[in-house]
């Protein structure tokens, strides 16, 4: 917008020569502008051969008669109109200009269905503050990494929900994470094959060349009418590459408070065996993680795996100002030209 202003502002406004408007210019030439400080030398250069080697007809007159006028500094004028030509000649040939460079970006994109576990397991609290919070938090903090993808969302327990399509709006994906919760859901346990499927049914239409379930799970499949293996080909079958997380350590791991608000620990295990099936099955990749900091580990890696090429186009629009400066330079050069020989050169020289 400023430049549009810029473009359009007429040649006689004295906002050229403001300070802000040169500090805003870009110059092709910048080192000419140095020039200008040698231009006041050759005006004292000038006068001071000109006083060495000027005429002089001596006159006497009483003192009286050689009184001091305000009107004898008129007599400067013309040179201050020298002065400015040649330093506006000086500041068109520095070439002040303005570049506006526009950047486009676009990717072909990677559609990414992120399948989170939300079942009751996911209550322990081996992560902070729990397991499914940590998941959520990495699971936002892996959105706002991602450019130009389709991320959608499905969540189980008991049974799989898509809880959001593939999209490329962030914002409403992230207002979908900070409201999942265990009560979504109401059956109980944890089928993987079922999310897988769902998960696959959200991408069985896509036509993006690169297709990814991130499957996020801290127990064995036990409910659903799907078997996770079957599941897995299926996805397969779709070109759809998944990656598999096994989430929380084995043994006694805090899972809340008893009645008397002391800790309470449960004995935890988890059988690698499927997820690692499912993985391979997929041609990912099957992650173990038992702290927050190795889920964001895994995360971030998937993020650098599945990273597709950026590509961008960059626009340069450069705006010279230069015929600016030298329309004054040709305005003050025609007016030192019309005073050149008036008395104001003449008559008041002496």
């Amino acid at each position: 917008m400023e430049q549009a202003t810029e473009n359009t502002q007429s040649w006689i406004s004295l906002d050229w020569f403001e300070p802000s408007t040169f500090r805003n210019f870009d110059w092709e030439n910048e080192t000419l502008l140095y020039l200008i400080a040698a231009v006041p030398l050759l005006f004292i250069l000038r006068w001071i051969l000109g006083r060495r080697f000027n005429q002089k007809m001596p006159v006497a007159m009483p003192s009286q008669k050689v009184a001091s006028s305000p009107l004898v500094l008129l007599r400067y004028i013309p040179h201050l109109l020298l002065f400015a030509v040649i330093s506006l000649v000086i500041v068109a040939l520095a070439r002040p200009q303005k570049t506006n460079e526009k950047v486009e970006q676009w990717t072909e994109g990677i559609d990414i269905m992120l399948a989170v576990d939300i079942s009751e397991s996911m209550m322990i609290e081996d992560f902070r503050p729990n397991r499914l919070e940590a998941a959520k938090k990495v699971a936002r903090e892996f959105i706002a990494g991602r450019f130009q993808d389709r991320i959608g969302m499905v969540i189980f327990s008991g049974d799989a929900y898509s809880l959001s399509p593939l999209t490329t709006d962030y914002d409403l994906l992230n207002e979908y994470i900070k409201d999942i919760s265990f009560d979504l859901i109401e059956n109980r346990g944890t089928a993987i094959g079922s999310a897988l499927a769902v998960s696959t049914n959200r991408m069985r239409e896509s036509e993006s060349k690169s297709k990814v379930i991130i499957l996020l799970s801290d127990g064995d499949n036990t409910a659903g009418n799907i078997d996770p293996i079957t599941a897995a080909e299926l996805a397969h079958a779709y070109d759809i590459k998944i990656y598999t997380i096994a989430i929380g350590r084995d043994g006694r791991v805090p899972f809340g408070k008893d009645f008397f608000g002391r800790v309470r620990y449960v004995e935890n295990t988890l059988d690698e065996t499927t997820l690692r099936e499912i993985a391979k099955i997929g041609e990912g990749e099957f992650y173990r993680v038992s702290d927050n900091k190795a889920l964001q580990q895994v995360f971030a890696l998937i993020d650098q795996y599945e990273k597709a090429e950026i590509q961008e186009t960059r626009y340069r629009d450069t705006t010279d100002f230069y015929d600016i400066y030298l329309t004054w330079a040709v305005v003050f050069f025609l007016a030192w030209m019309s005073l050149k020989s008036t008395f104001l050169s003449n008559v008041l020289q002496d």
